[in-house]
Parts: structure tokens; C-alpha cells; sequence
């Protein structure tokens, strides 16, 4: 069985979902999936994301995203959505929310699970994928298994 490591920042779609669980096509794949709650990444990074995407209603309520304890109901929510999401698709699925050092998290998950490749499924983050900051870009550096970036669709 093929093991994806698949680090998220939002509920999974219909899209995203029919997206990953097809790509080793028949072979059977199984997701450990590591949410961090959108409210921990940093508040003007996002806000200058969604000015550069056109989204400025979005760019105003940042400052309404829950932080801390508060993004974790919702993120929670988002990781349960998402599981039962895959398993509809026949997928096995497990996986947790991620708080502080979501890459040195994302490395103890590849190690313990002996994962075949990192699947980093995020919203646009130009200024991070600008320098090079962004989660994909980093994990290249350190995991050891190939990372493969796909941007999440909304529905």
C-alpha cells in the first residue's frame, strides 16, 4: 500500500479529494492528514495573499480568523470533513491537527510511517513561495521523500 503524508489548511473538496485519491490510479493509497488550523499561520501573510489574488473583502476579515484554542473547533471540523471524505472514495484515512512546527511534525509523520511522498494540498501563499517559505518548499529540504504541491480548490 502507498502511503501519502498530506498537510492541508482547509477542509478537503470534492475536487481536491477525487484529485489525490486518483493519482497512483488503482493502486491502494493510504492518507495520514495534518491540519493546521488557518488561524495559526501568520495574519499579514494571508492578508497580503488575498490582496495580491484580488480578494480584498477576504484580505479585511483576516483579522476575524479564529487564533490559538479558538481555531481548533473549527479545525477539527475541517479534519473530520476531510477523512470522511476520503474514506467515502475507499481511501484509508487517519489524522490529526498540527499546531507549532507543523514541518518538524510533518518530518516524525514520514519517519514513523515510512510515507512514500508528501502531498502538500494549500491556497496560494505568494510572498512565502516567493522566498521560498512556503510548506512544499521547505519540506523538499527535509523530509527525503518527493513533495508534490497542488493547490486546494473551494467549492
Amino acid at each position: 500500500m502507498f502511503t501519502s503524508v498530506l498537510m492541508i489548511e482547509q477542509p478537503l473538496t470534492t475536487v481536491d479529494v477525487d484529485f489525490v485519491t486518483s493519482l497512483h490510479g488503482d493502486d491502494p493509497v493510504s492518507f495520514v492528514v495534518l491540519m493546521q488550523p488557518r488561524g495559526d499561520q501568520d495574519r499579514l501573510l494571508r492578508a497580503i495573499d488575498d490582496v495580491a489574488l484580488g480578494e480584498l473583502p477576504e484580505a479585511i476579515r483576516e483579522g476575524d480568523e479564529p487564533e490559538g484554542e479558538e481555531a481548533l473547533g473549527p479545525a477539527a471540523h475541517a479534519l473530520a470533513h476531510s477523512l470522511n471524505a476520503l474514506r467515502q472514495k475507499g481511501a484509508k484515512a487517519v489524522g490529526q491537527i498540527v499546531g507549532k512546527h507543523p514541518l518538524d511534525k510533518l518530518q516524525s509523520v514520514v519517519d514513523e510511517t515510512g510515507a512514500d511522498e508528501v502531498i502538500v494540498l494549500t491556497s496560494p501563499h505568494f510572498v512565502e513561495e516567493f522566498f521560498h517559505r512556503d510548506w512544499a518548499s521547505r519540506a523538499r529540504h527535509k523530509v527525503g521523500v518527493p513533495v508534490l504541491k497542488l493547490f486546494a480548490h473551494n467549492e
